[in-house]
């Protein structure tokens, strides 16, 4: 089994699509695992949104919490964007940022933790 070089840490993060002028919640996510492919050489992110995205109502619906799952790869990479180079993902540092995105999700997930 590869073992990666590189992977995130755990905490929250925002999507290079997050809009800092909109809700904190936006875009953000927070890292909970690295994931290994049993049969492949392979490795993905294992995130939860922290806003009401698909998988969130995937949650809902199935009644167990469910969570997004990205190539490893692709969430550590760039993205280009009007002729910009970007992080894909970006760690959340702020301790007031965090904070809110906490309470956010504790109220989100309540039921599934």
């Amino acid at each position: 089994m590869k073992i990666p070089t590189s992977v995130p840490e755990k905490g929250f993060y925002y999507h290079y699509k997050h809009d800092p002028e909109g809700s904190v919640e936006n875009y953000a996510y927070e890292v909970l695992s690295v994931g290994f492919h049993t049969e492949e050489d392979s490795h993905f992110v294992n995130y939860l949104p922290i806003y009401k995205a698909k998988v969130y109502e995937a949650s809902v619906q199935l009644g167990i919490m469910c969570v997004d799952t990205r190539p490893l790869e692709m969430w550590m990479g760039e993205v280009e964007k009007d002729g910009k180079t970007f992080k894909r993902f970006t760690k959340i540092t702020d301790p007031e940022i965090i904070s809110k995105l906490q309470k956010i999700k504790e109220e989100m997930y309540r039921e599934f933790m």
